[in-house]
């Protein structure tokens, strides 16, 4: 039985588990989005944002110190630590948590395995900043299509009018009175 066992073991040992999280983590942190099976991404993710909210609680120069050395001692490398901190840290400040997304892409033709893409959240241009830059003009093209749309609405009605006369010239009417 597995009552209250909630680590997903991934079929390894904890010293290989270990490894492989960190390695993946770093790789996450580094290329901002790794395509991996779906039971490594749910994993990863549980063991990443913890990590991504240490780099947020920096209030003096002894607490950065202290956080960064959490972090090293989990992912064991300089590189991702610093690119953590001075990039993705101050990137994710204002959000309170779910600093990671996970796309399902499918299976794997050979061995049937379910492939996942994990991505840091405020790294993805389509769906993270980019849309709230595209959804500004959108807003004016939706106040110049109700603008336009009552011109546009002027040209259908007077085009069924030249058609047929007697349906459009009942509906015409009530117009022309407003």
């Amino acid at each position: 039985m597995r009552h209250g066992d909630k680590i997903k073991n991934l079929g390894r040992k904890k010293a290989h588990r270990e490894a492989l999280l960190a390695n993946l983590a770093t790789a996450l942190i580094t290329h901002k989005r790794i395509v991996t099976t779906l039971a490594k991404a749910k994993a990863l993710r549980v063991y990443i944002e913890p990590l991504i909210t240490k780099t947020k609680k920096n209030e003096s120069k002894e607490q950065i110190m202290h956080n960064s050395r959490i972090v090293f001692s989990h992912l064991q490398d300089n590189t991702a630590v610093k690119e953590l901190f001075s990039v993705v840290g101050p990137k994710v400040a204002a959000r309170p948590g779910g600093y990671t997304r996970i796309i399902k892409l499918g299976i794997r033709p050979g061995d049937n395995g379910e492939k996942a893409m994990i991505e840091l959240v405020d790294f993805n241009e389509i769906y993270g900043k980019g849309v709230e830059k595209a959804a500004e003009p959108a807003k004016k093209t939706r106040r110049s299509r109700s603008t336009g749309g009552a011109k546009k609405t002027a040209k259908t009605d007077a085009a069924p009018a030249a058609e047929t006369t007697e349906a459009p010239s009942t509906e015409e009417t009530p117009k022309t009175e407003e």
